[in-house]
């Protein structure tokens, strides 16, 4: 598949071919239809000091539709039209039984693959990292299930890739939990 990569020495993404691995576990392999260019993207290519693994593909700002799953996949199919989030979660530790599964801290370890499980993306025999667990600058996604939400098949892609991250981002700027007051500013 042909891919954005964020190489070391450049300035700007350059597209070459990546292999994606086959999913495993509970991956879901998604043909990206539409990714967004978040300001984190540019954040991490133009400010200096900022530390990411590379090659990386960026982007995590998508929605495609579902090609292929793990054999523990349960919430998608293939077919199924999803969107990416940023949020993945673990879904068994008590914050996320408790219903927030928003401040999970275990999905970092559960959405990775183990160190002798073959990368997920790779180019030329060296891996390539994957940001925050998407990098939708790809012509297809390997993620695990808890990052894809699956949407009506008759929402407009282009669209949908915007609430992964724009939307939520925005949402949660409006919203707080039950019983958060901030502080007034205006006194």
């Amino acid at each position: 598949m042909r891919a954005a990569l964020f190489l070391d020495g450049q300035e700007d993404l350059v597209v070459d071919e990546v292999q994606v691995a086959a999913p495993i576990g509970n991956e879901v392999l998604v043909r990206t239809a539409a990714s967004g260019l978040c300001h984190s993207d540019l954040h991490f290519m133009e400010t200096e000091g900022w530390v990411l693994p590379r090659p990386i593909v960026l982007s995590h700002e998508a929605a495609g539709v579902v090609e292929s799953v793990g054999p523990d996949v349960r919430e998608v199919q293939p077919g199924d039209h999803v969107i990416c989030c940023l949020s993945v979660f673990c879904g068994r530790c008590e914050v996320c039984l408790s219903g927030q599964p928003y401040l999970c801290v275990q999905s970092q370890a559960d959405c990775v693959r183990s160190p002798d499980e073959p990368s997920r993306l790779s180019r030329g025999g060296q891996e390539v990292f994957q940001f925050a667990n998407l990098s939708s600058f790809a012509e297809q996604m390997l993620v695990h299930e808890n990052a894809v939400v699956k949407v009506r098949g008759d929402m407009p892609l282009d669209r949908a890739a915007l609430i992964g991250c724009g939307v939520t981002t925005g949402t949660g700027a409006v919203s707080a939990p039950p019983g958060w007051s901030p502080a007034p500013r205006w006194r």
